[in-house]
């Protein structure tokens, strides 16, 4: 029997509300939401070795999507953004994990010897880049952008997810005076207070699944 438009119309909002994220041959599941935990996972980097979330409980985690090839994420590392903040991270006892989930023959796909490669020529400082080609990992995290950014803290909570800064725009002159949320959230994370801002809208190139 076919669904009246004020059916249709509750059918529609009900799947909005849900928010669930769905991969094939995987169970739905939740969008990972601030406040909560964090979704644990098991991931390999670019030199064959596991991370898994619940391993670094008890410190802070930032996941950071990238795809070197997306002008928006360019801009954070052309004005050495994204290392001044990776190395300021790390060295107050952060783990910092580049996540690559470009599929393929996608843009920004690579192996990892040109994962390293870049890594080394943008002199960039995170803990581990881990290779996602099949979108394991940024589909439980439902990471949308590159960049697109999510801390976590000891707890394994979720604390802060979305964009880097409030500056919406390749431009890299834009950094400058930028507001950078995940400083921010790093920031209240060590000094023990809330993170006043946990979720913005994410900006940047398409993760390219």
């Amino acid at each position: 029997m076919p669904l009246t438009r004020r059916q249709a119309l509750r059918a529609l909002a009900a799947s909005a509300a849900a928010s669930v994220l769905t991969t094939p041959g995987q169970p739905a599941r939740a969008a990972p939401q601030t406040g909560r935990p964090a979704p644990d996972f098991t991931a390999t980097d670019t030199k064959g070795a596991q991370h898994t979330l619940a391993a670094y409980r008890g410190k802070t985690v930032v996941l950071e999507w990238t795809n070197h090839e997306c002008p928006y994420t360019g801009k954070h590392y052309a004005t050495g953004n994204m290392q001044a903040l990776q190395a300021d991270a790390t060295a107050a006892g952060v783990i910092w994990l580049t996540v690559v989930s470009s599929r393929a023959g996608e843009q920004g796909y690579v192996e990892a010897a040109q994962a390293d490669a870049i890594t080394a020529g943008r002199k960039a400082h995170p803990t581990a880049v881990v290779l996602d080609p099949n979108g394991t990992l940024g589909h439980l995290y439902d990471a949308r952008t590159t960049p697109h950014m999510f801390v976590i803290d000891g707890a394994g909570t979720l604390v802060y997810m979305g964009a880097i800064d409030d500056r919406p725009t390749a431009n890299s002159s834009s950094v400058r005076g930028a507001r950078n949320y995940v400083r921010e959230a790093l920031d209240a994370v060590a000094a023990g207070r809330p993170v006043a801002v946990a979720a913005t809208r994410p900006y940047g190139c398409s993760v390219k699944y």
